[in-house]
C-alpha cells in the first residue's frame, strides 16, 4: 500500500481542512496546525522542523504561507491517518570540549557559597593568634566578620609569571574542586547546617583571599561572651543572679542541639565559641569551633612529634594547659586526638558523638557559673594529681575522675548550699567518664529551664523530635578541616619555573611520535601554558585565517603574512593591496584559497598551491561613491563570498567568477562583522544592531537589538557556534544568545572588544584594555551562565582571536602575532 504524504512534526496524512501542508521558504513543509506552535524565537522567524534552517515566517501566521498543491493532489480528500514513528531528531552531540575541573553539578551547588572577590576587607592589624582574621563587609562595615582558612588558592593557579592568569571565581571554583572530598563534604555540611538553624553566626560564604591567598570561611562577628565583665572579674552568677545565668545556659544547650539535629558536634568548646548580639541572645559562632579545634589538633601534633606511647601523667598535663586556656574536650575526644596523632595510649573504648558535647557544654556553664574560680581550681586539681602520679609512677584515671567530680559538687555546695540539689546532679552525670550514661542536651535544657519555670509548664512542650538524634554525627575536632595538612594554613611556595620560561617564549615540541598532544584549555587546568611570538609585520595585525597547513593574516601593512603551522616560521608574504587589508579568510574548496579585503574596496584571490605565487590569481573593486569607506568584513559561505563595508552593506560575490550576486541593505552604519552558521548569516554593524539573513535567498530574516534603549554600542565581533551567538561591543559587554533566545549579557572587558572567538563551551574576548578573557559557558537550554576562568594579560591591544586545534592565535596592535599552547 503506498504511503501517503505526511506532517514531520504530528505524523498526521495532509488533507485540505485540518492538516493543510504549508510551504516554507526553505522549500519544506508542515501542517499549519504544527506551524503554529512553533516558537518564534526570534521576531518573524521560525526554524523548519524538517531541516531546522531559520526562515522568514509572516506576521499573520501560517496561512499566509502557500499550500503545497502537488501534496494535496497526492491525498484523497477523506484519507485521514496516523502512523507511530518517532519524531525526526536533528541531535547535534555537545561538543566535549576538554576534561572539566567541575561538573556542572558541581558549579551549581558551590557558586551560592562564593562571595565577590571585593566583598570582605580584611583588617591590617588583625592578627592568626586565635586561628583567624577579623574584617567586614565593604557594602556594610559595620558588619564584623571573621575569615578561617580552608583552602590555599596558590594550588589552583597562583603562579604571578604564568602565562595565564586565573579569574577569582576560577581560582575559588579550582581550590574547592581540588580538596580532598572528606574536606569537602564537611565544608558543605556546615554551610548547609549554618543556612538552616538561627542559633549559629551567620555564615556568609567563601571568600577568596588574593592577596595572602586563601579560600576563607567568612562569618559573621559579634561579642564574645569572654568580654563580659563577670567573666573578666572572676565573679561569676551570684544565687541572685541565677536566672540570667539560666537564660544564657538555655540559649547555649538551644545551639548546640541546632548544631546536632544537622549532624554535627563540636568535640570540644572554649567560651570564645559563643557570642551574643546587642539583645543578649547567644549563638555558636562555627569559625571560632574550628579555630579552637586547630589549636587543640596543633598541641596534639606537638605531643605526637615525640611518637609512640605516653602515660596518664602526660595525659593529664596536657589537659591541664588546654584548661588553663579554657578549651574543654570529653575523655574520649581527647584519646581519639591521641589515635589520631599515631600516640599509644591506655584508654576504656567509648565512641565520640553527641554525648561528647555534654560534656564540653557541662565544663562551659560551670565557667559561666563560677567564672575563672573554676578553671583555676580544676587546673590546679589537676595539676596536682599529676605531681602525685609523677610520684607514685601510677594513677587510676577513673578514681581521678571520681575525685575530679566531688571536686566539682563541693564547689557547687560551696556556693549554693544544700540548694539546687538537681542541677548539681544533672552537671555530675554529664561530666559522667561514659559518654552513654549523660544526659541528652534536651534533659540539661530542662533542668537549668527549671531555674526560672516551674516544671509543670513543661507538660505543654513536645521536644520529641529535639530528642531523637539516630547517628553519632561528624566530629569538628577531629573532621578534616581542623587538621588540613600544614601547606594549607601556610603561605604556599610559588613555582617561578613555568614563568621563566613563558617570558622566554619557549619553542614548540617537534618530538616524534612520544610527543604528546594537548589543548590550550586543558593546560589552563595545570597552569602548563606557553607562547610563540611571530613578528614579520609592519603594523596593526587586522584579521587571522587557517588553512591548508598555513596561518594567515592580514594588517594595515597592506600585506598577508603566510606561516607554517608546523613550526611557526615564516613562509610567503602576499604583496599587492593599495590600501590597509582590513579581513581575511581562508576557502577549503578543490582548489584552496585565501581571500583578502582592503580599505580600498579591493578583493584579493590568492592560491595555496604549492610553490605558493607572489600574485594573486584574480582581484576585483566594489563600485565606490562619496559614502564609501572600504572593507570591514569577510566571511565564506557554498559558493559565494560575503563582504560588509562602509556602505552599509553586506556583499554576495559567487566565487566561481567573481561577479556581485547581490547586495543585501538595512544597516544603518559601517557593517563591522559577519559569520555564518546553521544557514544563517549574521551581520553586525556600528548601529549596534545585528541582522540575520538568509543564505538561501539573502533575504532579511530578523532584527536583535534594533529597539535598544539607551546610548548605541557598536558591534565589533561576531562569533556563532551550533546553537550559540555572542556578539561583542565598543562597551566592553558581550551579549549571548542560545537556541535563538537572548541569554546573558554581561561587562567582561574596560573597553572595546575588537575580538572574540567560540569553540565548543569556550568563549576567548579580547580587545583594548590588552587582556584576553577566557570564559566557559555552561548550563542547559533555559539558563546560561558565563563562567569567567582567567585571563592572559598582554602588552598591546588585542585585535584578532583564532582558535584551531588547541592552539590561541592572537594578532596585536603591536604588529606582533603570538600562539598560546600547552606545554610542560
Amino acid at each position: 500500500m503506498e504511503e501517503l504524504p505526511e506532517c514531520p512534526v504530528c505524523l498526521q496524512s495532509y488533507d485540505g481542512a485540518c492538516t493543510i501542508p504549508r510551504v516554507l521558504t526553505c522549500g519544506h513543509t508542515a501542517c499549519e496546525t504544527c506551524l503554529l506552535k512553533i516558537p518564534q524565537k526570534f521576531p518573524q522567524t521560525i526554524r523548519c522542523p524538517a531541516c531546522t534552517v531559520l526562515v522568514k515566517y509572516p506576521p499573520q501566521g501560517p496561512s499566509f504561507l502557500p499550500k503545497n498543491i502537488d501534496l494535496l493532489r497526492l491525498v484523497e480528500p477523506s484519507s485521514s491517518k496516523s502512523r507511530e514513528n518517532p519524531k525526526n531528531s536533528h541531535h547535534v552531540p555537545e561538543f566535549d570540549f576538554i576534561p572539566h575541573s567541575w561538573s556542572d553539578e558541581f558549579y551549581s551547588f558551590w557558586k551560592q557559597f562564593i562571595l565577590p572577590n571585593d566583598a570582605v576587607l580584611v583588617e591590617e592589624k588583625s592578627k592568626e593568634e586565635s586561628g583567624f582574621r577579623l574584617g567586614c563587609l565593604k557594602e556594610r562595615e559595620s558588619q564584623r566578620v571573621s575569615l578561617v582558612k580552608v583552602g590555599s588558592l596558590f594550588s589552583s593557579g597562583g603562579d604571578d609569571d604564568a602565562v595565564f592568569k586565573y579569574s577569582y571565581f576560577a581560582r575559588v571554583m579550582n581550590c574547592l574542586s581540588g580538596m580532598r572530598a572528606e574536606e569537602r563534604d564537611e565544608l558543605g555540611l556546615i554551610l548547609k547546617a549554618a543556612s538552616k538553624e538561627i542559633k549559629f553566626c551567620r555564615v556568609l560564604g567563601l571568600w577568596g583571599d588574593m592577596e595572602d591567598g586563601f579560600l576563607c570561611l567568612v562569618c559573621e562577628r559579634l561579642n564574645q561572651i569572654e568580654k563580659l565583665g563577670l567573666f573578666r572579674d572572676g565573679d561569676g552568677f551570684s544565687e541572685n543572679g541565677l536566672p540570667s545565668f539560666a537564660v544564657m545556659g538555655m540559649e547555649i544547650c538551644e545551639a548546640l542541639i541546632g548544631l546536632n539535629k544537622q549532624g554535627l558536634n563540636t568535640g570540644c568548646l572554649a567560651l570564645t565559641c559563643f557570642n551574643f548580639d546587642s539583645f543578649g541572645h547567644l549563638y555558636v559562632d562555627l569559625n571560632d569551633v574550628l579555630a579552637v579545634g586547630r589549636r587543640v589538633a596543633k598541641s596534639v601534633a606537638k605531643v605526637g612529634s615525640v611518637g609512640g606511647k605516653i602515660c596518664d601523667k602526660d595525659v593529664k598535663a596536657f589537659l591541664s594547659d588546654l584548661l588553663a586556656s579554657n578549651v574543654f574536650l570529653s575523655p574520649e575526644v581527647l584519646y581519639d586526638l591521641f589515635k589520631k596523632e599515631g600516640i599509644r595510649v591506655e584508654r576504656v573504648e567509648s565512641s565520640v558523638g553527641y554525648g561528647s558535647d555534654v560534656w564540653s557544654l557541662a565544663c562551659i556553664l560551670l565557667s559561666i557559673l563560677f567564672g575563672k574560680e573554676f578553671t583555676n581550681e580544676l587546673v590546679d586539681y589537676i595539676r596536682g594529681v599529676n605531681k602525685k602520679a609523677s610520684e607514685d609512677n601510677s594513677l587510676d584515671c577513673l578514681r581521678m575522675h571520681m575525685a575530679w567530680t566531688e571536686k566539682v559538687i563541693y564547689l557547687l555546695e560551696n556556693k549554693f548550699g544544700s540548694e539546687f540539689v538537681s542541677l548539681q546532679k544533672k552537671f555530675c552525670q554529664c561530666l559522667n567518664f561514659d559518654p552513654g550514661s549523660r544526659p541528652l542536651l534536651t534533659n540539661v535544657w530542662k533542668c537549668i529551664r527549671e531555674l526560672i519555670v516551674k516544671p509543670e509548664i513543661d507538660k505543654m512542650i513536645r521536644m520529641d523530635e529535639m530528642v531523637s538524634l539516630e547517628n553519632q554525627g561528624h566530629c569538628l575536632v577531629l573532621g578534616k578541616l581542623c587538621w588540613l595538612p600544614k601547606g594549607i594554613l601556610e603561605i604556599a611556595e610559588r613555582d617561578d619555573s613555568l614563568g621563566a620560561e613563558n617570558r622566554d617564549g619557549a619553542d614548540i615540541d617537534q618530538g616524534g611520535e612520544a610527543t604528546v598532544v594537548k589543548d590550550l584549555v586543558e593546560g589552563l587546568s595545570d597552569g602548563n601554558v606557553k607562547f610563540k611570538e611571530m613578528q614579520g609585520h609592519r603594523d596593526c595585525v587586522t584579521g587571522l585565517a587557517v588553512g591548508g597547513g598555513f596561518l594567515f593574516s592580514s594588517s594595515f601593512d597592506k600585506s598577508i603574512q603566510v606561516w607554517s603551522l608546523q613550526d611557526f616560521s615564516h613562509v610567503q608574504t602576499f604583496k599587492g593591496h593599495e590600501h590597509k587589508v582590513t579581513a581575511v579568510v581562508y576557502v577549503d574548496e578543490e582548489q584552496p584559497l585565501c581571500i583578502s579585503g582592503d580599505g580600498g574596496g579591493a578583493i584579493f584571490i590568492w592560491s595555496i598551491s604549492l610553490p605558493l605565487g607572489q600574485e594573486p590569481l584574480k582581484k576585483w573593486n566594489e563600485e565606490k561613491d562619496w559614502r564609501y569607506s572600504g572593507i570591514h568584513a569577510l566571511t565564506v559561505s557554498g559558493i559565494y563570498l560575503y563582504s560588509g563595508g562602509g556602505d552599509k552593506t553586506i556583499k554576495a560575490w559567487s566565487l566561481l567568477d567573481g561577479t556581485l550576486s547581490c547586495s543585501m541593505s538595512g544597516h544603518k552604519s559601517v557593517v563591522s562583522t559577519l559569520t555564518v552558521c546553521n544557514g544563517v548569516l549574521y551581520s553586525g554593524s556600528w548601529d549596534g544592531t545585528i541582522r540575520l539573513w538568509s543564505l538561501s535567498d539573502h533575504s532579511l530574516l530578523t532584527v536583535l537589538a534594533e529597539n535598544s534603549v539607551g546610548i548605541i554600542s557598536s558591534v565589533l565581533s561576531l562569533t556563532a557556534d551550533q546553537h550559540t551567538l555572542v556578539a561583542s561591543h565598543e562597551s566592553g559587554f558581550i551579549k549571548i544568545w542560545q537556541n535563538d533566545v537572548f541569554t546573558k549579557s554581561m561587562q567582561t572587558h574596560k573597553g572595546s572588544i575588537f575580538a572574540t572567538c567560540l569553540e565548543g563551551k569556550w568563549l576567548f574576548t579580547g580587545g583594548w584594555d590588552k587582556t584576553i578573557n577566557v570564559q566557559e559557558l555552561t548550563g542547559d537550554e533555559f539558563h546560561l551562565d558565563a563562567v569567567p576562568i582567567g585571563s592572559i594579560p598582554c602588552v598591546s591591544v588585542v585585535t584578532a582571536l583564532l582558535y584551531w586545534q588547541g592552539k590561541l592565535f592572537v594578532g596585536y596592535a603591536d604588529r606582533t602575532i603570538k600562539v598560546f599552547y600547552y606545554g610542560k
